[in-house]
């Protein structure tokens, strides 16, 4: 075998004493965690928007994208929950390009991973205690869980990871809210497989150990569009799509049906500004049909200071990943979304 060691092996509970909530903190998100499982399971009928930048590779930016955040939420939190994105790992198709801040805390530094899950730890923590903003983050290595499963209140599973059977059975002890994507492909009987799986026990290998869980009932499903072997995207989004992903949940009797949709990605093409259209028309389906009020219950948004993306990060608070709504349209949708309720 061609690995070779490159760093020390990290230590966990030495690694949690960094970024570790106080008693107060602790309160606050078990507060709002306990809000996003009343959502989740249909007691508060509040909107969802898992908001925030594609990559969180700027502390700085980061926790001055969060502040405003914050304020915001207390403006619209009679109608709208807000869990901000803070995604540290970030999957690459070829593997090549900016891997999140869990590579490289510095974007312009070298890997250094070590460093950079100290810095998840921090920046996680650093939210919450800052902002009193609960975060959510994608578990794109699964080895990684329990590194943060303290400090995060959502967990997203990509359209890459789906598939993969160790993302499904470890969801499946997750204590957290866990969205499912569909894949790349747009099939949503891969998701809807994810998301049963995940919402069952499972019993497998997890850390070298033998483990058994007892399920994850708040699985749900994310529809972030799909693109087909011509490079053409398939945006879910629309009525029928909505309708479709209703019915196999009705069919396949998943417990908290809810659906997210993603308005970026394959549903916008990565066109950013797209989100908006996309957010308007998902509102009126929701107007328009009584089914698509009950399980469609947010949003995925792609927001961060800066409009667009950039290649170097060189703008403060500008995506150097997917491109994404800056502050402004962002919180001009947040308040378009929260008088339409």
């Amino acid at each position: 075998m061609s690995f070779k060691k490159i760093g020390q092996k990290i230590n966990v509970d030495e690694l949690k004493r960094l970024g570790k909530l106080n008693r107060e903190q602790i309160e606050v998100k078990a507060k709002r965690d306990k809000e996003l499982f009343d959502i989740i399971t249909g007691q508060d009928q509040r909107l969802l928007l898992i908001i925030g930048p594609c990559s969180s590779d700027n502390e700085e930016a980061v926790l001055e994208y969060a502040k405003r955040l914050s304020k915001l939420q207390t403006e619209v939190v009679d109608k709208i929950f807000m869990v901000m994105r803070v995604y540290t790992a970030k999957p690459r198709t070829n593997g090549d390009g900016y891997k999140g801040i869990i590579h490289q805390a510095d974007p312009n530094a070298k890997q250094n991973l070590i460093n950079g899950i100290k810095a998840v730890r921090e920046l996680h923590y650093k939210v919450i205690a800052e902002t009193g903003l609960t975060t959510a983050d994608e578990m794109l290595y699964v080895e990684n869980l329990n590194l943060v499963d303290d400090l995060v209140s959502y967990i997203a599973v990509g359209a890459r990871s789906v598939e993969n059977q160790v993302h499904r059975f470890v969801s499946s002890g997750i204590d957290t809210p866990v969205g499912m994507k569909n894949p790349t492909s747009g099939n949503l009987n891969v998701m809807f497989n994810a998301i049963h799986a995940a919402q069952k026990p499972q019993t497998f290998l997890y850390d070298h150990e033998e483990v058994h869980t007892t399920g994850n009932p708040l699985a749900h499903a994310i529809l972030r569009g799909g693109v087909d072997e011509f490079g053409i995207n398939h945006p879910n989004f629309y009525t029928e799509n909505l309708l479709s992903a209703i019915e196999s949940y009705k069919k396949l009797g998943l417990e908290y049906p809810f659906i997210l949709v993603d308005t970026n990605h394959d549903n916008s093409g990565k066109q950013h500004l797209e989100q908006i259209r996309i957010v308007r028309q998902t509102l009126l389906n929701r107007k328009w049909n009584e089914d698509i009020k009950n399980f469609v219950r947010g949003f995925m948004i792609e927001s961060y200071l800066e409009d667009g993306k950039q290649d170097e990060p060189v703008v403060f608070g500008k995506s150097i990943t997917d491109p994404c709504l800056g502050w402004e349209k962002s919180e001009e949708l947040v308040r378009e979304i929260a008088d339409s309720l």
